[in-house]
């Protein structure tokens, strides 16, 4: 009798593992875009071509892992207003990362451009 309840003891305990495992991992695959999200927030305007083809990759792992769970409608409008802020911040990484290139490329260009005239002012 004592085995008996020790054996229902474990089964309900590996049930409510099993459980609180797939919670996890559900959560998980929310908290996980949330990171991406902040990653792309604090960082994407630094990003090069090789960070863009990683965070691009990453979201796309992440919506796969998103869509192997069943979630609820306040669930599906959290992760859609994540994703949100996650094209958000891709749209802006990329203009803000062309724009600080294209300016340091300006301030060069000038730089030769007034070295040129400098030097061709002294002959």
């Amino acid at each position: 009798m004592k085995t008996r309840k020790i054996i229902n003891a474990l089964v309900v305990l590996a049930f409510g593992l099993v459980m609180l495992s797939s919670c996890t991992t559900k959560q998980g695959a929310i908290n996980n875009l949330r990171s991406l999200s902040y990653e792309l927030r604090d960082h994407s305007q630094y990003y090069d071509v090789n960070d863009w083809d990683k965070a691009i990759n990453k979201f796309v792992k992440l919506r796969d892992e998103i869509n192997k769970h069943e979630y609820t409608a306040d669930e599906r409008r959290t992760i859609g207003q994540i994703e949100g802020e996650c094209a958000s911040y891709m749209m802006n990484g990329a203009k803000d990362g062309i724009i600080n290139r294209v300016s340091t490329y300006t301030n060069e260009l000038q730089g030769i451009l007034e070295g040129i005239l400098g030097g061709m002012g002294n002959e």
